[in-house]
């Protein structure tokens, strides 16, 4: 590792910090209906929307109703974007005449964007159109995200309001999300990608001929509208199947670092915003302290375990599997942050990383994405920990347990150990199933643990609403998309119901005002013990399955050994 290298890690944590209060400000008076910048730019496409669909952004629901809006408008995203895959031949854009996405393919797929997911089964230069990615794709990266933020801002509003059961309006903070925040960022990044050189128009596959005679087809279309949303939105998923590896996706080292500060930025500003909305820039600061230690100690034990290099190759450091352009450094920090936090896209292939590298990506996902997370979910996964934190600390001191004044009871524990649960069953059942089964181990691209840390990554990756993969499963088949494809819809409403049924009972209670004897959520103890909650609940659950695949490869590397 260069000092190169160490320099831009650190200018990258900088500026991530630096920027956290400044966006996380913005979105929060973007959040709370005040005055700000954008206000004139899209006020009047915002009042056209509710004129529309017939809204009134000043009702508000309890969490019954808010839940029920959430789910039908994916259910109807859902059902649309299966539609134009099933029908994708006759619909325009689509100058290379691709065919009809098959059904469970398109299943899969739908289930996947609608949900922030974005696992991809197909090559997307030869699958989806031009339309498909557009229309379809494109528009669910806004969308799925925005419904991310709006389940944190409901969380928020249970958590600082008093003696009331309304807890927002979903069509309000799923347009002001989508037009103040996700919109004019993409568009501000989108420029930028197309100045580095990332593709953007609608030409057909333009034919060549290499510097050595060979014949070749490159990919064309609208793909850094796609890219800036799939990383703002911590979306994932490719435009081209190579994802950040392809040198249209992702062409300069510049672009690359464009890209990897896009997937943290809103996560980390969210941070900020929810502690300005709930009084207390403090509790903010804690949360995203908390993010950036695990972070780090991932990111440290991944570089390390790169550059120690494997026995089997006479312990140089690998660059199988990585661009040439990015090096082992942006490698490790990209297969990080994007695990960190819930996107999915990716510059390097993880099935080529090292046993223990590609462990803590795993591990990323499985600790429930809350080291920054996806854009609104993880925040709202961090306030499942935050939960069982401050329940496990009443029982160590006996006192009620409290969180910013609201006593924390057994429906809220009991919810909050449900959508731990749900992740925790999608993830061991489902892998345990594809392991022993013929249908799941037709797919494998290689034996032993390595194989098996395949599956494990698969079925981690979808529950955890990531999409990443590691490369080296064939995920294409009946058997996967249908399996994959409900283990999302697990990973995703098994967790988003029962955390807006947390936010609707909070919201009934009332607020009690600090003492001497209060538990404090803004200090250095309570981020050590938050820590130690994540890492043992979220982590120890898995310790069998990761000891059956990247524990075991690696000390079989070790001697020689390898899959």
């Amino acid at each position: 590792m260069t000092p190169h290298d160490f320099i831009q890690i650190v200018l990258f944590i900088a500026i991530l910090t630096g920027l956290t209060p400044i966006l996380g400000t913005y979105m929060g008076k973007v959040f709370t209906g005040k005055k700000h910048i954008m206000l004139p730019v899209f006020g009047w496409l915002e009042r056209r929307i509710f004129r529309f669909v017939g809204a009134d952004p000043a009702e508000e629901t309890n969490w019954k109703s808010y839940a029920f809006s959430l789910l039908m408008f994916n259910f109807i995203g859902f059902v649309f974007v299966f539609l134009i895959q099933r029908f994708q031949a006759y619909l325009p854009l689509n100058p290379e005449n691709l065919p009809n996405v098959s059904w469970h393919s398109a299943l899969n797929t739908s289930i996947s964007f609608v949900t922030n997911t974005n696992w991809q089964g197909y090559a997307g230069e030869t699958t989806m159109s031009y339309f498909v990615q557009m229309i379809g794709l494109t528009v669910q990266n806004f969308v799925s995200a925005a419904t991310g933020i709006a389940v944190m801002l409901a969380v928020v509003r249970g958590l600082s309001r008093k003696s009331t059961d309304k807890i927002g309006n979903f069509w309000t903070d799923l347009a002001r999300s989508t037009l103040y925040v996700l919109l004019p960022l993409s568009i501000l990044l989108a420029i930028a990608l197309i100045g580095q050189g990332v593709v953007q128009n609608f030409k057909p596959y333009e034919p060549i001929q290499t510097l050595q005679g060979a014949h070749q087809v490159l990919p064309m279309g609208p793909a850094a509208s796609q890219i800036a949303i799939k990383q703002l939105g911590t979306n994932g998923g490719g435009f081209f199947n190579a994802n950040s590896a392809h040198p249209f996706e992702n062409p300069t080292p510049f672009s690359n670092f464009l890209q990897i500060l896009a997937i943290f930025l809103l996560p980390a500003s969210l941070t900020y915003s929810y502690g300005k909305m709930v009084g207390s820039a403090r509790q903010g600061w804690a949360i995203f302290t908390v993010m950036l230690i695990l972070f780090l100690a991932g990111l440290s034990i991944s570089l390390y375990a790169e550059y120690s290099g494997n026995p089997v190759f006479g312990n140089l450091p690998m660059m199988e599997g990585k661009e040439t352009r990015f090096g082992i450094t942006n490698s490790v920090l990209f297969s990080m942050v994007t695990t960190d936090a819930s996107c999915g896209a990716v510059n390097a292939m993880h099935d080529s990383l090292s046993p223990l590298s590609g462990m803590v990506t795993i591990i990323n996902m499985m600790l429930g994405e809350v080291i920054f997370g996806g854009v609104g979910a993880g925040l709202y996964g961090m306030f499942i920990f935050v939960i069982l934190t401050v329940f496990i600390a009443g029982l160590m001191v006996g006192r009620t347990p409290e969180f910013l004044g609201k006593k924390i009871g057994a429906f809220e524990v009991q919810m909050a150990i449900i959508a731990n649960l749900a992740t925790s069953f999608a993830i061991l059942v489902f892998t345990a199933w594809a392991s022993v089964s013929s249908y799941g181990l037709a797919s494998l691209n290689n034996a032993g643990p390595h194989g098996f840390s395949e599956i494990l990554y698969a079925y981690t990756s979808a529950a955890g609403n990531n999409g990443s993969a590691f490369a080296g499963l064939n995920s294409n088949t009946l058997f996967y998309n249908l399996t994959l494809g409900l283990v999302i819809l697990i990973g995703r409403f098994g967790v988003i119901i029962p955390v807006l049924a947390i936010a609707g009972s909070m919201a009934g209670k009332n607020i009690t005002p600090p003492s001497s004897g209060t538990f404090r959520t803004d200090n250095w103890l309570f981020i050590g013990l938050l820590i130690g909650v994540i890492l043992i609940v979220g982590g120890l659950t898995y310790f069998p399955s990761l000891s059956l695949g990247p524990i075991v490869e690696h000390l079989l590397m070790n001697n020689g050994i390898s899959f």
